[in-house]
């Protein structure tokens, strides 16, 4: 008799677990182990059950999938971590993939993806979601090149920036942001001009990259 493949389920909200835990309890072979809430809790399930697969979300609150995967990989590597996230970002995929995630999946095709990419990677092999061959492209052209250079010494960031700075990294909107820190959409664009021009960033892209090799999406809400 086959080994069931044992999952760990990852997500912040609670109606997304229960859709995944439903798509996947059904798959013959597959069994549902556990299911964590956000990124603390995910490396103690991870830890305590030794699941086969754990399918990952980025953005949750205290500490983000990006740096549960980190300890994970570190504490139990034997898990394949399947990261299942809006985002389509290509600063988001290259850090997971350095990380040594095994699979890639957005959200809008979870029902019809996710089984694939778990069966693949449990196979031994990686899966990204096939619209985000663009951004492997990229990477790889990026090899070859020069990569974005963080800051250098003498200069900062303002305390606004980097709120800022952070909430863009970690996908708010516009307006989301100036919702959130209580000002104009027109100054949320200044502050994110200043950034980009101090830092010499062009483009979203970029912007995620500095502020996930400078650790700011892990910082407390403000």
């Amino acid at each position: 008799m086959t080994t069931p493949t044992r999952i760990l389920i990852v997500d912040d909200h609670a109606v997304v677990r229960s859709g995944l835990r439903l798509i996947l309890a059904g798959q013959p072979g597959f069994e549902v182990v556990g299911e964590a809430a956000n990124g603390s809790d995910a490396v103690e399930a991870a830890v305590a059950l030794r699941p086969d697969v754990m399918v990952l979300d980025v953005a949750m609150p205290g500490m983000n999938g990006l740096e549960a995967a980190e300890l994970i990989r570190e504490q139990v590597p034997s898990v394949s971590i399947v990261v299942l996230t809006m985002y389509d970002d290509e600063a988001y995929l290259r850090r997971f993939l350095e990380i040594g995630a095994a699979g890639y999946v957005l959200k809008t095709a979870a029902d019809t993806r996710l089984v694939e990419a778990i069966r693949t990677v449990r196979a031994g092999a990686p899966f990204i979601d096939p619209s985000l061959t663009p951004h492997l492209i990229e990477l790889y052209r990026k090899q070859t090149e020069t990569r974005v250079s963080p800051a250098g010494k003498g200069i900062e960031l303002s305390p606004r920036e980097v709120e800022v700075l952070r909430l863009v990294a970690r996908g708010h909107t516009g307006q989301q942001i100036a919702d959130q820190l209580g000002i104009s959409l027109s100054t949320v664009e200044t502050h994110r001009g200043h950034i980009a021009d101090k830092l010499s960033l062009k483009g979203r892209a970029q912007l995620v990259e500095y502020a996930l090799s400078h650790h700011l999406l892990g910082e407390q809400e403000h």
